[in-house]
């Protein structure tokens, strides 16, 4: 299989997409990571726990990188993803399986909204 085919439709793909739409691929991933981490711990596999936590906190970070901050939502989003790291860090140390389903939680419901934002900004 040519890969080089493939890596040329993935990028057609990203960069033909919209902010909305990007931004709910990063949250997707954060999910993806966030279930991959419960799954890790369930099985006692820590490794692979704080693996997949530490990938979920760099997309926890690009995602408040890339605030635009003159928008007062913005400061709330920066609290909320500074609360997420901060969770995420007690779940990777102390193996906290209740922490990490109420934070996994919290960024389904925050996905799910940017979801329905994207869908009625689509729809005008």
């Amino acid at each position: 299989m040519d890969m080089r085919g493939y890596q040329r439709y993935r990028e057609d793909s990203l960069n033909t997409m919209t902010q909305g739409e990007l931004l709910l691929l990063l949250y997707d991933e954060l999910m993806k990571r966030l279930t991959q981490a419960e799954l890790a711990l369930k099985k006692e596999e820590y490794p692979a726990l704080e693996i997949s936590v530490d990938k979920a906190t760099a997309i926890i970070h690009y995602l408040d990188d890339t605030l635009d901050r003159q928008y007062a939502i913005s400061a709330q989003l920066a609290k909320l993803y500074e609360f997420f790291c901060y969770e995420l860090s007690r779940v990777k140390i102390g193996r906290n399986e209740t922490e990490l389903a109420r934070v996994k939680r919290m960024v389904g419901e925050l996905r799910d909204s940017f979801r329905e934002a994207e869908k009625s900004n689509t729809e005008r």
